[in-house]
């Protein structure tokens, strides 16, 4: 999404701040740049060039980044914080993490390079001759969190006919109780995503294509280890579902090639 760039978050800071200032340090002791959510974007826009100023404070209202700020509101990021973001973009676009996944990641202390290629999280014992992938997907960590239908427009900003036209379409499905309609966390974040969708004209109806292939994959996958699944031996289960996992995040990242193969066609 093209996104202008609020003058306020650039040209209105003292020349000295906008720059890139050296803030924030004790008297005598080393001294950290700090650069303006602007320069951010400048900086990221070649390796992410979807990076927006609306995104990355859609991160920091998930808590996934907390800058500082000055006495006037404006937001200042330390290399640190840069540094945090790229792990999170990455993360986002080559292994497809949700959200909540990024945000347990990063708690356990993982940053720097990520790639598909690497099992920094998680290391696992690839079968021989099998393509180490790193998970993309969680079938077993679930908080059980419910959040009413208010904190979820509230976070995603999304519009409340778009979700009921989710559930009507039978994208998200939520849970009645005591009057209030509550979505757990992936739902949450799946309104997320469509929320931003829904930006380029994108409704509910549309998503029944991105609904079919999922239900299809998901199939799919039940069939190859159904038997393995549905055993009562807890160390074969076990093993099930980390091949759910690892075939997972094969089948997301052949989606993904295939998807990037047809745009750049039609880019072409």
């Amino acid at each position: 999404m093209a996104t202008q760039i609020p003058q306020a978050d650039v040209t209105e800071l003292p020349d000295e701040l906008a720059a890139g200032a050296s803030v924030g340090a004790p008297a005598g002791g080393p001294r950290q740049k700090s650069i303006t959510i602007g320069a951010v974007c400048k900086a990221l826009v070649q390796e992410f060039p979807d990076i927006s100023i609306s995104k990355i404070r859609y991160l920091e209202d998930q808590k996934l980044l907390t800058p500082r700020r000055t006495p006037g509101g404006y937001r200042l990021y330390t290399q640190g914080d840069v540094a945090r973001l790229r792990t999170i973009l990455r993360m986002q676009r080559d292994e497809f993490l949700p959200l909540r996944v990024i945000r347990q990641e990063l708690a356990a202390g993982r940053a720097g390079e990520t790639t598909l290629d690497q099992n920094t999280a998680h290391p696992r014992s690839p079968r021989e001759g099998m393509r180490p992938w790193r998970t993309s997907v969680s079938v077993r960590e679930a908080t059980g969190a419910l959040y009413s239908i208010e904190d979820v427009l509230e976070e995603t900003k999304a519009d409340a006919k778009l979700v009921r036209e989710l559930e009507e379409y039978g994208v998200v499905k939520g849970e009645q109780r005591s009057g209030v309609r509550y979505f757990d966390e992936t739902e949450r974040e799946i309104i997320g995503a469509v929320a931003e969708l829904a930006r380029y004209g994108v409704g509910g109806r549309n998503l029944r294509v991105f609904r079919s292939s999922a239900d299809r994959e998901a199939n799919l996958l039940q069939q190859i280890l159904a038997p393995a699944l549905r055993s009562r031996n807890p160390q074969r289960r076990k093993e099930a579902l980390e091949a759910l996992e690892n075939l997972a995040a094969v089948a997301t990242h052949l989606k993904h090639l295939l998807l990037v193969r047809d745009l750049r066609k039609i880019a072409g």
